[in-house]
């Protein structure tokens, strides 16, 4: 009953701490995905071919900080706001007004105000290219709540480890306080500490890996769950972000039972006779 009780206390908590590194990698990913989709668009000179249009979209393709691009057609840009607007402009206008342009997605490290602004220095050298537009206040937005966000999840992961670590330890060392008239007739008997060690060890070592496969088979159940309600959600909760959420829970059902349990022998092989009846 106490391998039991320990077993389903650990899994509680490493539940606890495989959400916190889930939230993490997710969070990350989440930034990763809002930063690839904002897009700016590069506005086309009318006196450029179609041809050459496209060989400037394969040539922007080519570059390292361009993740995917779109060439809007002037056909088709006054398709898209005659939609929009409900009225046709080139009817009352004599001539379509809208500009041809390539929809240009970069990748999330260049996403920043920084690197945007010398892709635009760069974008700007051919003289076909009229203007560049992007919303330079979504830019900084995103990038400034993704930061407060990520400090954010570090101090919690931060915290709650501790809490973690402390509440498994916890549970342990009470499993091992009912074994202190064992440990200490082990002794009398002659016992060297290895010894009397190893057993202890070995049965929270099982513990905190049983503990940890439930642990991940509730969490893969939770994101299977939120996959099924919510599909967009497949560019947050990647197979790989479960893969190391899954991992990282066995490692530290493994590592926190092996040293709570280490630690907490130790005490009470250290502790005298008459000190076992105060504690």
């Amino acid at each position: 009953m106490q391998f039991i009780t320990a077993s389903i206390s650990t899994t509680m908590v490493l539940i606890l701490l495989g959400l916190v590194v889930f939230f993490v990698l997710g969070a990350h990913n989440l930034s990763v995905y809002v930063r690839e989709n904002i897009n700016f668009s590069v506005i086309i000179s009318d006196d450029m071919k179609e041809g050459d249009i496209l060989k400037l979209q394969k040539k922007f393709d080519a570059e390292s900080f361009v993740k995917e691009t779109l060439y809007i057609s002037k056909k088709q840009a006054l398709q898209e706001q005659t939609e929009a607007m409900g009225t046709d402009p080139e009817e009352f206008l004599g001539y379509n007004p809208f500009p041809a342009s390539i929809e240009i997605k970069l990748h999330s490290q260049y996403a920043n105000a920084d690197s945007i602004a010398k892709i635009e220095k760069f974008i700007k050298r051919n003289n076909n290219i009229q203007d560049i537009l992007y919303q330079q206040e979504l830019v900084d937005m995103v990038n400034d709540n993704i930061r407060t966000i990520s400090l954010v999840l570090l101090a919690l992961a931060f915290i709650l480890a501790l809490i973690s670590f402390a509440l498994i330890n916890n549970t342990i060392r009470l499993t091992i306080y009912s074994k202190r008239f064992i440990i200490h007739t082990m002794k009398l008997v002659g016992a060297n500490w290895s010894f009397i060690r190893k057993p202890f060890l070995v049965r929270n070592i099982w513990s905190g890996l049983l503990a940890g496969i439930i642990a991940d088979i509730i969490l893969i159940c939770g994101a299977y769950w939120l996959l099924r309600y919510e599909a967009d959600l497949s560019e947050i909760i990647t197979p790989e972000v479960m893969i190391i959420v899954c991992l990282s829970v066995i490692g530290f059902g493994l590592l926190i039972s092996f040293v709570c349990a280490y630690l907490s022998i130790n005490k009470f092989l250290k502790m005298r006779a008459s000190e076992l009846h105060y504690i």
